[in-house]
């Protein structure tokens, strides 16, 4: 068993020309929750299509419990991704489906198990996030809070090594983002996988993270512990973690002067 269930060496990505991710390096241990943060388009979301093994690296490496996704055929992959899950954004729910079919999905999908089995291991995992008793509703049902729930309900189904997160406090009023990090720490722990989070949110996630990582134009530019972070004096790191207009990430997208762009003549 490999200590570190992810390491990322020297990652590089593009879509054709242009280059989204210009070097990663991250580290993920058994156990750990681990957040990675940054502006809009810094890459976050391109790097989880890397981990998932959607897209391909142009240069580096990626172990994914000491397996290297590069190169790895499709039932290498397949077999890999059945040891993930993945919570995205706004839960996606089938929206036919009622909640306990959403979470039973993936256990009639990928696996032999009696539906009386099935049966007690949806009713284990809605215990777990709090919503046994909502198993008959329908998505369309459920508040923004419970449907994420559910959707983490699903992502734990088959007892991952690993579930990505991406942006699980988008949307959630101040009591549901509490009970959506608690969830995220607990069953860290209590089941002992590790959970990637990208998120915006950077006060919740201090609260629950082991460690940050910051990008920025698809560069790691800080890292560190919850305390760290809080103290860092680096420029992006405090306008990101105290919410400041502007710093090195700008306020005004660049462009001529305005005087110019009116037609005014300079004095």
């Amino acid at each position: 068993m490999h200590d570190n269930l992810v390491e990322i060496r020297g990652l590089h990505f593009g879509y054709g020309a242009r280059p989204v991710l210009k070097g990663i390096d991250l580290t993920a241990r058994r156990g750990q929750v681990i957040a990675i943060m940054g502006n809009s388009g810094c890459g976050k979301t391109t790097l989880f299509r890397v981990i998932g093994g959607v897209v391909h690296p142009t240069q580096g490496s990626v172990l994914v419990d000491g397996t290297e996704m590069v190169g790895l055929d499709q039932d290498g992959l397949y077999s890999l991704r059945r040891r993930m899950g993945m919570l995205f954004q706004f839960g996606a729910l089938f929206t036919d489906m009622s909640v306990f079919d959403n979470v039973a999905f993936q256990l009639r999908e990928h696996t032999d198990l009696p539906e009386s089995m099935i049966r007690d291991l949806v009713l284990m995992k809605l215990n777990a996030v709090g919503l046994r008793g909502a198993q008959d509703l329908m998505p369309s049902e459920l508040s923004g809070g419970m449907a994420r729930r559910v959707a983490l309900a699903r992502a734990i189904a088959l007892d991952p090594m690993l579930i990505l997160y991406d942006e699980p406090f988008a949307g959630l009023d101040p009591i549901s983002l509490g009970v959506t990090g608690n969830l995220i720490r607990r069953l860290t722990d209590t089941l002992g996988l590790t959970s990637i989070v990208v998120t915006h949110d950077v006060q919740e996630s201090l609260k629950m993270v082991d460690y940050v990582y910051f990008i920025s134009e698809g560069m790691v530019v800080a890292q560190g512990t919850p305390a760290e972070i809080k103290a860092s004096d680096l420029p992006y790191v405090h306008q990101f973690v105290h919410g400041e207009e502007d710093g090195p990430v700008p306020f005004q997208y660049p462009a001529e002067s305005y005087a110019a762009d009116l037609g005014l003549s300079h004095a």
